[in-house]
């Protein structure tokens, strides 16, 4: 009797898998995350005219350009002409980290500005209210039983 089994010597993982699929290349490869660090591309430069004020003000923030030494697979997409020849740019954008304590906190001020603001504005919209003319159209309906017209 024959039998439809494959030996276990030919059973392999490697026959078993699918065959690759082709996808085409990432613009900004993702770097290899450290632990307690957040990564960021920052824009230094757009159609090669500098943007010095948008690094400066990233770097205010706190965010710092990434080594090549911390993220050894960029070593060969690193722009030759760059200004930036110990860090990691790719087409005018840098690689940046900061820790994950100032994302939360730049998170949690945004959050509360966010929310300041909404107060503002729902305050002001309630001063400037008339009942004779309301900016907001309540409507009150009310049942009867009973007697009819």
């Amino acid at each position: 009797m024959a039998s439809n089994k494959i030996d276990r010597e030919l059973d392999t993982r490697a026959t078993s898998e699918r065959p690759k699929q082709w996808a085409p290349a990432e613009l900004l490869p993702e770097p290899d995350k450290q632990p307690g660090y957040a990564y960021r591309w920052i824009r230094v430069s757009t159609l090669s005219q500098a943007d010095p004020r948008n690094l400066s003000g990233k770097l205010r923030e706190g965010w710092e350009p990434v080594n090549v030494e911390e993220q050894p697979k960029f070593q060969l997409l690193i722009d030759p002409n760059s200004r930036f020849k110990d860090n990691i740019e790719i087409g005018g954008l840098l690689l940046c980290k900061t820790p994950t304590e100032f994302v939360d906190q730049r998170n949690s001020f945004y959050q509360r500005q966010a929310e300041t603001q909404m107060e503002a504005v729902d305050s002001n919209l309630i001063q400037q209210s008339d009942p004779r003319m309301p900016l907001f159209k309540e409507s009150k309906s009310s049942t009867t039983f009973g007697k009819g017209i």
